[in-house]
């Protein structure tokens, strides 16, 4: 598999490959868009590492294509980013990395291309596309991520328990990979995500919401919510949604499980609208049911006011 056509026919591409010959770095596309490249999925970003300083690469790549183009760039980061004929470009130096226990913020050093591969969540995000010369074109798959796009499978490049350790926000992504792409995430990998989902706790609140909106806006949301609930995550970021879960039976007379038929209101609402807010009120609406229910000797079982009730739990919840 080979992708000269793609370099050649993307003027920011050709030129990052330019720059790379005349300076003597290497370069590769590689992450999100290789991956939906491969799978015929439209991108709005590109991601560039070079093997030296990112943003010394993205000033001189800018500069190969126009004086006019406003390269920003992030020294805390090494990295750097400018938008061109509508398409976002990012720029960072290949870097390994390590992590403490409290904190999923790694510690950065300089790397090779090899290192970079390694720190990636996942193998079908660890492709990389060559921009040198030697092998323009060709696919840098040291993991096997074009066998695991091929069999719609997820999973990480090393082991899983330190993939999920050292950044805990990757068993969300996993999940929301899982729901995007309707690929299925491999036993070893989601064993380990039952197992350290506790370590979600040194996730910060935006950085979940983040995963969590993403996952409503996919096709079928139901997907991620029962991995969600499965792995045990839902239940530490989401509790009043656990609460919807289960059935009590009296006398042969049993009520629906509000979590299932929650999940299944939100698949019907995502076939008709892909408004977030929308997709937010299905999940919402029965979420005071656990705190109304009640057994009544004459009709059964009883949510009076649970919408009103509900309504008063959204703030706190949001």
């Amino acid at each position: 598999m080979n992708f000269i056509s793609i370099i050649q026919e993307d003027k920011v591409l050709s030129a990052a490959a330019k720059v790379a010959q005349e300076k003597g770095i290497k370069a590769y596309l590689i992450g999100g868009y290789v991956r939906d490249l491969i799978l015929k999925r439209n991108s709005k970003d590109m991601d560039i590492v070079c093997e030296g300083p990112g943003i010394d690469f993205a000033k001189q790549v800018a500069k190969t294509l126009s004086d006019k183009i406003k390269v920003n760039y992030f020294e805390n980061f090494g990295t750097a980013q400018f938008i061109y004929s509508g398409m976002d470009y990012e720029f960072v130096g290949a870097r390994k990395e390590s992590y403490s226990r409290d904190s999923r913020n790694p510690i950065v050093e300089a790397g090779s291309i090899e290192d970079d591969q390694n720190r990636r969540d996942f193998t079908i995000n660890a492709l990389a596309i060559s921009l040198n010369e030697s092998d323009l074109g060709e696919v840098i798959d040291p993991f096997n991520g074009l066998v695991d796009l091929e069999k719609k499978i997820i999973r990480t490049p090393l082991d899983p328990d330190i993939t999920f350790s050292d950044d805990p926000l990757r068993m969300l992504r996993a999940i929301r990979f899982s729901a995007q792409l309707n690929f299925e995430i491999d036993l070893i990998t989601l064993q380990s995500i039952h197992k350290n989902a506790h370590r979600i706790d040194i996730i910060t609140q935006e950085r979940i919401h983040t995963e969590i909106n993403k996952i409503i806006l996919s096709d079928i949301p139901s997907i991620g919510f029962k991995l969600l609930f499965n792995s045990g995550i839902l239940k530490l970021i989401f509790p009043e949604m656990i609460a919807l879960h289960g059935v009590e039976d009296i006398g042969g007379k049993s009520h629906k499980d509000n979590f299932y038929n929650t999940l299944q209101v939100l698949d019907n609402v995502a076939r008709v609208s892909d408004k977030l807010w929308l997709r937010w009120a299905a999940i919402l609406h029965d979420i005071a049911k656990p705190q109304t229910k009640k057994w009544d000797e004459q009709i059964g079982w009883t949510f009076h006011n649970h919408e009103v009730i509900g309504s008063k739990m959204v703030p706190r919840i949001f």
